[in-house]
């Protein structure tokens, strides 16, 4: 899955969707529900392809960092890329399911997805740097400030500077913060209600 089709994904992501935000350190639980009772794919960036380094089985508790707006979540793994993996939003529910039998595996081979680029690597080891330092805050008004006035400052889907960019936003635009991270801050538009990452030198507070 191409960048450019998770940055599609955003502009028609539901309205529960737009109060995202980052956990604390310790997260939140969440658990793992297929509707078909299989185990869920835990992968090292929120794309797909070759990427798998792990299963998660039915039912089984995680700790959630953060859910983006992607349609993707971070949760803690061990065996992630500074302890931390990517699993498909949708898989995951707030309370524990009740036990479901798995459905038979199909003995037809299965088409897979190319892996992703090794070209874009320094997006998800720049994401990921980030979402470690993930952390909650209670929202509050920022402005932007691009570097010129006549400028604006780019809102990205993810706090990198590798992530496309989902709008611009011009001199004085006022965003709210709901989390933020080492050197970004995540942001809704009080008036569209976008939810994108802005970064933090570029932005002051109200």
């Amino acid at each position: 899955m191409s960048k450019r089709i998770i940055s599609l994904l955003l502009a028609v992501m539901m309205a529960a969707t737009l109060f995202i935000s980052l956990a604390q350190a310790d997260g939140w639980t969440m658990y793992v529900y297929t509707d078909n009772g299989r185990t869920l794919n835990v992968r090292s960036d929120p794309m797909g392809g070759k990427n798998v380094i792990g299963r998660l089985n039915y039912g089984s508790a995680v700790s959630v960092r953060m859910t983006m707006a992607s349609g993707w979540t971070v949760i803690d793994y061990a065996a992630g890329e500074g302890g931390v993996g990517y699993v498909q939003s949708r898989f995951l529910v707030s309370s524990k399911p009740a036990p479901k039998a798995p459905a038979p595996v199909p003995t037809k081979s299965k088409t897979v997805t190319p892996s992703t680029p090794a070209a874009s690597s320094g997006l998800f080891e720049s994401m990921n740097a980030e979402f470690r330092s993930a952390v909650r805050v209670s929202p509050y008004t920022v402005i932007s400030r691009p570097s010129r006035a006549s400028g604006w400052v780019n809102l990205r889907w993810a706090p990198s500077t590798e992530a496309e960019r989902i709008a611009t936003c011009p001199q004085g635009k006022e965003l709210t913060v709901i989390a933020q991270t080492n050197s970004w801050y995540q942001v809704q538009d009080p008036q569209t209600g976008m939810i994108g990452f802005i970064m933090q030198k570029f932005v002051y507070r109200k």
